[in-house]
């Protein structure tokens, strides 16, 4: 996973120790009422979109940054539906980060998913009724 380079600068003053960072998550729908899923590169696991927010940036406008960048897919983010605090985090490198993700609802405008770059295998539309094995973490978030 690329590394911004904001954090790369934090990393190198702090080395791993446990950064506190803002994070952004999109439950993406299509017309037909399905939820764009992304197959992490990193864990396998499969997640709604989601990134880390650039110093500054208004969490709208980095999210439909983040899913675009991720699957090629434009949204309009209507609504935040939910602010969360994940569990602390542990890169295989050793670098450590909790988050404060804010949850947007958001509903697709063009593109058709797929992995844009190496955040994620696999990109596609999943019926709500019928999601991939997942995190409990990321049902939530789908969820609300």
């Amino acid at each position: 996973m690329p590394i911004p380079e904001f954090v790369a600068a934090l990393r190198s003053h702090v080395g791993t120790d446990l950064l506190w960072m803002p994070g952004v998550s999109g439950v993406v729908v299509d017309d037909a009422g399905r939820v764009l899923l992304g197959q992490r590169a990193d864990s396998g696991q499969w997640a709604v979109i989601s990134g880390i927010l650039e110093p500054g940036e208004d969490p709208a406008v980095g999210l439909a940054r983040e899913v675009l960048e991720e699957t090629g897919v434009k949204v309009v983010v209507d609504a935040l539906v939910a602010v969360t605090v994940t569990e602390p985090m542990e890169d295989p490198n050793g670098d450590r980060a909790q988050y404060l993700d804010l949850v947007f609802a958001c509903r697709w405008v063009s593109g058709h998913p797929a992995p844009a770059d190496g955040e994620n295998t696999e990109a596609f539309w999943a019926p709500v009724t019928d999601l991939p094995p997942m995190s409990d973490d990321m049902r939530r978030r789908v969820e609300a």
